[in-house]
């Protein structure tokens, strides 16, 4: 009869004092509420708690990584892109973390989905495409400054993809195309000036002896004759033949007046 009057009684002891004692890792906090107020942040190991006075709330210190789903951004040049990106947070201040902040991991993740699309909307297509390390600093600095009323650290932010639809790509591609096309046209024309450039110099080289100029065109002549041609016409200079005919010119009467 006893036993069964003191049982219920042993029963409940055993189940408050399990209640009040409880473990925590190494990488985990415990708020310590009394009577619904603020106490103390204790951990790790073992936690003795006074049942019905305090309750606990368990806070994960480690570093968390979060999805951004995909966000619809219109660029500051109105091109619509799907970006998503990955966040790394951690908590540093358990109290903050609980008692700022309904549920601080939604409403992190709210905040960084917001502010992907607020950034990204600032900069052009080209930008967002060259530029990741500058936008995902830029993105990391605004979410750990608001973070910080609520106990949390953003670590790093990192945009993983950025979709484009495929006319864009196709406009993308044509615009790379006539990229390499301008300059290709700006190397040959480069290369045709610093060409007539050393022309002129060689043909003031020339110009400044005739017998260069007669050697060049034998040299040319040389060259015309190796290849496989069976008929070859080619100017003749008067330049080469003029002093020829000036000296037949000047004999020309000489001769006259010894035959007469």
């Amino acid at each position: 009869m006893n036993l069964i009057v003191y049982f219920p009684l042993v029963a409940l002891v055993a189940i408050l004092v399990f209640s009040a004692i409880k473990i925590l890792r190494e990488y985990e906090r415990g708020v310590v509420f009394q009577l619904g107020r603020f106490w103390k942040v204790k951990g790790p190991g073992l936690i003795i708690l006074i049942p019905i006075v305090q309750q606990m709330v368990r806070v994960d210190l480690r570093t968390i990584v979060m999805d951004v789903p995909t966000q619809d951004v219109i660029s500051r040049d109105n091109v619509s892109v799907k970006v998503n990106a990955v966040v790394y947070f951690r908590v540093v201040d358990p109290q903050k973390a609980i008692i700022n902040v309904e549920h601080y991991y939604e409403a992190t993740s709210q905040l960084a989905q917001t502010t992907l699309r607020s950034v990204l909307g600032k900069h052009e297509l080209d930008e967002i495409l060259a530029e990741r390390d500058k936008l995902n600093d830029d993105i990391r600095t605004i979410l750990d400054a608001q973070t910080d009323a609520w106990g949390i650290k953003v670590a790093n932010v990192e945009i993983k993809h950025v979709d484009l639809n495929e006319t864009m790509v196709r406009a993308i591609a044509k615009q790379a195309e006539a990229e390499r096309v301008r300059r290709a046209k700006v190397i040959h024309a480069d290369g045709e000036a610093q060409a007539a450039e050393k022309l002129v110099v060689a043909a003031k080289l020339l110009a400044a002896d005739p017998r260069a100029i007669q050697l060049r065109y034998l040299q040319t002549l040389t060259e015309i004759a190796g290849e496989k041609s069976s008929t070859i016409v080619f100017p003749l200079p008067m330049d080469l033949i003029q002093p020829m005919l000036d000296r037949l010119a000047a004999a020309a009467p000489g001769r006259g007046g010894d035959a007469l």
